[in-house]
Formats: structure tokens, sequence, C-alpha cells
């Protein structure tokens, strides 16, 4: 069977090798005669998993002793929840930056549990850049800065990490893994699974142990930190399956070369798209240069009665996934680790023959 390019913004593509691994494992995990789906997650075959799993990521983010790395359910959207729950006292504070429909999500669900201070935010630029520094109004008693390094929906990405007093929290879903990142600099680092770790079902909480145990009272104990770390991850029954094959994406990157050697590609297919769009009258991308994202590319026809042929036609190519999100429209290619370099080639050459035939 021909696999076709994915350029899905999540769930998203995962490695043909893991998939392949998958696969050959999914009746019969290393000659125990069961799959890891049926397997006890209290058994020592499930526990190797998770503990291999850990320990590679820890080597390929380089995270220090001092961070907890927790393996939870409920996706990044449910940290929007436990982040105020664990860090933000009764009647407290924390500072909010609004870059796109996910740092949104992320406010609203803050001011339900405290007061919730936007320090800046893109929202009348209509998302197309990252508020300058100097324009941000922090509050001098936040418990915590929240930021969304990459909007997936905007394609808006920063490309440095803030520099701000209080702890540094960040929804990394669509970036975390596709380069190296200084875990040290930040107090929580959260992300969805269905990107760049593995499938759907799993999130991925890297916390400093000092802002563990600091959760309200009335925080439920599976949205505790403390509880999840002091059970490793297993005060109930974790995702077993896609824990496992997150693992085995972890194996996969340290096999092509960690992080730097993924950063690299990832910059080199960004940087082709990208070109192809601006070198084009016919395509357009609506984002500050300086803010670009390096996963997810935005971009419009020139003439949008021509989308849904676009779509089609591509489509048709083995080209899947480009509509963009349906509250911005156009197009978005999310070009994740595991989109291959030749896909992002396919596509730009499709553009330019669509180009040819309709400009």
């Amino acid at each position: 069977m021909t696999r076709l390019y994915n350029f899905c913004a999540g769930p998203a593509a995962l490695p043909e090798p893991v998939l392949e691994t998958a696969r050959e494992d999914m009746l019969d995990w290393h000659g125990r005669g069961l799959s890891v789906m049926e397997m006890s997650h209290r058994s020592s075959e499930f526990v190797g998993i998770a503990e291999r799993a850990e320990a590679t990521l820890r080597k390929l983010l380089a995270i220090p002793d001092e961070y907890a790395v927790l393996f939870l359910q409920g996706g990044a959207s449910l940290q929007f929840s436990a982040v105020p729950l664990n860090l933000m006292p009764e009647g407290g504070r924390a500072d909010y930056l609004n870059t796109g429909q996910w740092s949104k999500k992320a406010i609203a669900e803050g001011k339900r549990f405290g007061s919730v201070n936007v320090a800046a935010s893109a929202e009348a630029g209509n998302f197309s850049s990252i508020p300058a520094r100097d324009s941000w109004q922090l509050s001098a008693d936040a418990a915590y800065f929240h930021y969304t390094p990459n909007e997936t929906i905007g394609g808006v990405e920063f490309h440095w990490v803030p520099d701000v007093d209080a702890p540094l929290v960040a929804d990394m879903s669509s970036t975390i893994l596709s380069r190296p990142v200084d875990v040290s600099r930040f107090g929580v680092i959260y992300a969805g699974a269905q990107k760049n770790i593995g499938p759907a079902g799993l999130t991925l909480v890297i916390v400093h142990r000092d802002l563990l145990g600091r959760s309200r009272p009335l925080c439920p104990v599976m949205l505790d930190w403390k509880t999840a770390a002091d059970n490793d991850s297993m005060y109930n029954t974790p995702p077993t399956f896609a824990l496992y094959l997150a693992g085995l994406v972890f194996d996969w990157l340290q096999e092509l070369g960690g992080l730097t050697a993924m950063a690299e590609l990832n910059r080199r297919k960004a940087d082709k798209l990208y070109a192809a769009i601006d070198n084009s009258a016919f395509y357009a991308n609506p984002v500050e240069v300086a803010s670009r994202s390096q996963m997810n590319v935005p971009f419009t026809l020139a003439d949008a009665s021509l989308d849904k042929l676009f779509l089609q036609q591509s489509a048709e190519a083995g080209l899947l996934n480009l509509a963009g999100h349906r509250s911005v429209g156009g197009m978005r290619a999310s070009i994740y680790n595991a989109v291959p370099e030749a896909a992002v080639d396919a596509l730009i050459a499709f553009m330019q023959d669509f180009e040819q035939r309709n400009g």
C-alpha cells in the first residue's frame, strides 16, 4: 500500500518506522503473546516500556533531574485548568500572553480560577505577529507567566524564550521535540502528543519539582501534578498504547541524530515552503516574517474561489489535509517532524503546477 503525504495539524503524521514496529508488535509484543494494549500497566514489561520512554525523552531534551516528567491524559486543553489549579493560589493572579486561538482558550480557562492579566495581545492585528516585548504589561505578583510558543491555527511562533520573573509556563504542543530547548528556563512545559510526540490520548508535562505540592485544596486529584509525580504517572491506568508509541518516536528521534538534526531538517523544510510562497504572486502568507512558524504554514490563494479546486486536486495528487482551520480558511501545511522533506518538495511542485494552470 502506498502511503500519502499527510499535512494534518493534528492528529498528525507519525514516522513510518514507528508504525512498522507497532504493526509487528500488535499481536505479539516481544514474544509475550499479547499486545501492549492488553498488558497490565503494573507489569514489569510495561513499567520497563514507560521507564525507557522517560529516559530517552530526558536524554533528547536534556531534562535536568530537578524536573518531573509526567505522562497524562486529557490533552493540552485539560492543562489549561491544571495550570491555575496547581500554581495559582486562591485570590491570586497570573500573566498570560494572547497570540492566537489556543492562547485565548487558556486565558478563558484561567479566568475561571483567579485573576488573569493579559500582559499583551496580538488580536488587534489578527494574530499575525508576536507582541513586542517592550509592550508587555506584567504583574508584580504573578504566580506564573503563560504563553503559547507556537499557534497552530495562525502559524505564529516565538523564536525566543521570554525572560520574566514569574515561573514560565509554556504550551509546547506543536513545537516540542522539533528542536533543542533549554528546559531549565521553564517552570512548566506541557504538550498534547498528537503533533510531534505520538498519537492522540497522551499529554506530556515537564514540571520543576519546586512547583509540585502547591495545588489548591479543591484541585481534583487527577489534575494534581504531585499526585502524578508521586505515582510515576500511574495513579490510574495510563494510556498504555499511546505511551508505548511515544517511546518508539523518542527512539526514532535518537536514531536520526537527536533534536539538533531534527531542527536542521525542520528549518530546511520550512525555508523551502516559505520561499515558494514568497516568490509567487499567486500565494501569500499572512504572518510577519519574524514571527512565522516552522511547524504550521498557512497560506492563501490570490483567488479564494479556487480554494475548493486546490484542495480537491491536491488530495488527488496524494497531498492530504491542506485545508486551513475553519476559523480562518485558506490553506495550512503542518510540517511536523514526521512529515518528510519529500512531502514538502511534492507540495511545492504541486503549488507551482496549480499556479501555472490557474494563475
